[in-house]
């Protein structure tokens, strides 16, 4: 299923969801191409949608959950990619 959290990321000066599948990456990229998502939008185990195309992303078909739900339909499917520990400044 793709799913879709509300527009409450901050970053570059707008606000931004997080598009995912609980099923598969495969599943992810093939609804992103169908709504021309550019790849550069994925990160780890998400796309980056500006909130602008929020309503689109619904209309196409995408579940809305909140964010804690996305991270633990993400565990329980074994697709969350944590992002990388930075290394220790010294």
């Amino acid at each position: 299923m793709i799913l879709i959290d509300p527009p409450n990321a901050a970053g570059h000066g707008r606000l931004w969801s997080h598009l995912v599948s609980d099923v598969s990456f495969a599943e992810l990229h093939a609804f992103a191409r169908a709504v021309d998502l550019p790849e550069r939008a994925f990160d780890r185990d998400h796309y980056d949608v500006p909130a602008a195309w929020y309503d689109a992303m619904l209309a196409a078909g995408a579940t809305p959950v909140s964010s804690r739900e996305i991270v633990a339909r993400l565990r329980a499917a074994g697709l969350r990619r944590p992002r990388p520990a930075r290394p220790a400044r010294g």
